[in-house]
């Protein structure tokens, strides 16, 4: 299907702004929107920040916390993005509270581990001035710290005290305190710092109230400037007729992630992304998916042209024709397209 180019919604956005829309107080964005770092996921990048910048992506000088159910990619999603900090040159720090960092893992995604910036921090506080005392070699790139995860740090307290900390407030006193010092030098030193977090079932909840938390207290719902939330993940089964006996594995994961908080762009975006084991985020997959799913193609396209019925053939021969390019600014056109319906043309409040 062919479809008529229109302006990117980033700039339409600017070029429907009329004098009277100008004076009005414009929203105060958080991050420096100089350089962008993918997330590994086209989608994603788009849901997270399309509206400010063509194609999407994390500025520096954020607070980013992911937070869901265990096995839904969460530590992959990190580790795509500190792989994406060092192709564009820029230094990673990685908080490894719960050791599961590996070489092998970390290569998957072009994360090359030093064990000079490499910790496994046990305590909240220790995150924290690690942060504050980072030196980075060259302060002009977006420089990358990663936390995997938040909800295995424990306080002082808690682990010499053999009752522990029973109602988790000294741990959430030290993240709020950690985190009303850090987020100022992550905004001024233009740092993206990433952590996960569980989420853990909040018990006796009633119909007003979450039935999950993310562990932290509220702090780490108030300092971050970015929160995705990821969904239960649906696993990812791949058929084959091997010896005239059909076979089945699953291969990985997919999981829906909403952008449930933001102050960078537009909050309550989702992304599709699947992640698939030994290899990380299939962004083809979840691309060509995306614009079969929205558009009237009844197979796999790329800029119109039929390519198969059988998603795994799609991606081969976009893989085969070094189509990845091509692909993604499709997705990109498609998507500022569609979102451009939603724009809403309002009459200036005096």
């Amino acid at each position: 299907m062919e479809r008529r180019k229109e302006e990117p919604l980033s700039s339409q956005m600017k070029s429907k702004a009329s004098n009277e829309a100008k004076q009005i107080e414009k929203p105060e964005y958080d991050g420096n929107f100089g350089t962008v770092i993918s997330t590994g996921s086209t989608l994603l990048d788009l849901a997270i920040s399309g509206g400010r910048i063509r194609g999407g992506g994390l500025p520096g000088g954020i607070l980013v916390e992911v937070f869901g159910p265990s096995g839904s990619g969460k530590t992959v999603l990190l580790s795509e993005i500190a792989g994406n900090v060092q192709k564009q040159k820029g230094e990673v720090m990685f908080h490894d509270p719960e050791a599961r960092l590996n070489q092998q893992f970390a290569a998957m995604f072009g994360l090359q581990i030093d064990e000079k910036n490499y910790s496994r921090p046990d305590k909240v506080t220790e995150v924290f001035e690690t942060v504050r005392k980072w030196k980075p070699s060259n302060d002009k790139l977006i420089n990358g710290i990663f936390t995997d995860s938040l909800a295995a740090l424990s306080t002082s307290m808690e682990m010499d005290n053999d009752e522990g900390d029973p109602f988790g407030g000294r741990r959430a006193k030290e993240f709020s305190e950690g985190l009303r010092k850090t987020c100022r030098i992550i905004a001024e030193k233009n740092y993206l710092m990433v952590c996960s977090n569980q989420v853990r079932e909040v018990i006796g909840a009633t119909q007003y109230q979450a039935k999950t938390k993310s562990p932290g207290g509220k702090a780490l719902e108030f300092y971050p400037s970015l929160r995705l939330e990821f969904s239960s993940p649906s696993k990812i089964k791949l058929e084959k007729q091997i010896v005239g006996k059909k076979q089945e594995r699953i291969v990985g994961v997919e999981t829906t992630i909403s952008v449930f908080k933001s102050s960078i762009w537009k909050p309550f975006r989702k992304a599709v992304v699947s992640v698939i084991f030994d290899y990380g985020i299939d962004n083809l997959k979840d691309q060509l998916q995306y614009i079969k799913d929205n558009t009237e193609n009844t197979v796999y396209t790329l800029n119109g042209e039929k390519l198969s019925n059988d998603l795994s053939k799609a991606i081969s021969i976009v893989e085969k024709q070094n189509a990845e390019n091509a692909l993604r600014e499709e997705v990109i056109d498609l998507w500022e397209e569609i979102e451009s319906k939603f724009v809403q043309e309002r009459k200036p409040k005096r």
